[in-house]
């Protein structure tokens, strides 16, 4: 039997939570972001320091979204949040609340997108710069493993954080349309990786996308588990570490890391798409 619509907007972030199939921190730290939104929505100032994980969010119904003052509402809370938080954090918050919202609207709960035209903050310059055009090149004419050559591929063209990509489901995934589906957070991809994931996947329809090379251990949360390999997802440190080893003849003075894939304009790579050469 269909769960009726929830009435409040707590009700209506732990079952988007629950649908997410995420782990347990991952949950909290969205929830964490979720609660942030609430406040805005309120016209209530966002608590901050210890302060904000301890304050109970104020109840408020999930209809309030479709209110004509809720967008102004949360451009506002940007405004504000950009004046003291890292343009990192807030992106992600701005990312799980689309996320969020898409999802309850695919479940017809609510009919309007508030945050629709909230844009991403700009990052300061730190690090060194993108890979250009010759570097993906080279690095996509590596005799690297399928799992690694996807993930690449999937970090540079579709511009999004490490620790989303790594997130996704293989259930996320929408291949003919060449994006995500929720309640994965949305990310869209391009030739090159819509080449790769169905090679990657292999028939398989549930569990984590990127997995590890051993069965998971015992104690890995079944969100985190392949129900038809036993391989646990894929780590961030283990995928860093792969793919500086992997491209150290490309770079042997100065070692690349992985967020140097995402282009300066997020969503817009035009990087090359070349064939995987090995697994």
């Amino acid at each position: 039997m269909p769960q009726l619509p929830p009435v409040e907007y707590a009700v209506a972030v732990e079952r988007y939570l629950t649908a997410s199939g995420l782990g347990a921190g991952s949950r909290r730290i969205y929830r964490i972001a979720l609660d942030t939104w609430a406040w805005a929505l309120a016209d209530r100032p966002v608590p901050v320091g210890p302060e904000r994980r301890r304050a109970k969010p104020p109840v408020l119904p999930l209809a309030l979204l479709d209110h004509p003052d809720s967008a102004g509402r949360l451009r506002a809370a940007v405004t504000d949040r950009a004046a003291g938080t890292d343009p990192r954090t807030l992106n992600r918050e701005l990312s799980t609340l689309r996320a969020a919202v898409t999802w309850w609207r695919a479940q017809g709960w609510i009919d309007t997108d508030p945050a629709a035209a909230l844009r991403p903050q700009p990052l300061p310059e730190a690090g060194p710069p993108a890979l250009g055009p010759d570097d993906l090149r080279a690095l996509f004419a590596l005799r690297a493993p399928l799992r690694e050559q996807t993930l690449w591929h999937l970090l540079h063209e579709s511009g999004a954080p490490i620790e989303a990509v790594l997130a996704l489901d293989a259930d996320h995934l929408d291949l003919p349309g060449r994006r995500t589906r929720p309640p994965a957070a949305p990310l869209r991809w391009q030739s090159g990786t819509a080449r790769l994931l169905p090679l990657l996947l292999a028939g398989r329809t549930t569990g984590p996308l990127f997995l590890t090379d051993r069965r998971a251990p015992a104690a890995t949360p079944a969100a985190d588990r392949c129900p038809h390999t036993g391989r646990a997802r894929l780590s961030y440190r283990r995928a860093a570490e792969l793919f500086t080893a992997l491209t150290l003849p490309l770079a042997p003075t100065t070692p690349w890391t992985l967020r140097r894939l995402r282009p300066t304009t997020p969503g817009n790579a035009t990087g090359p798409g070349h064939r995987t050469q090995g697994r």
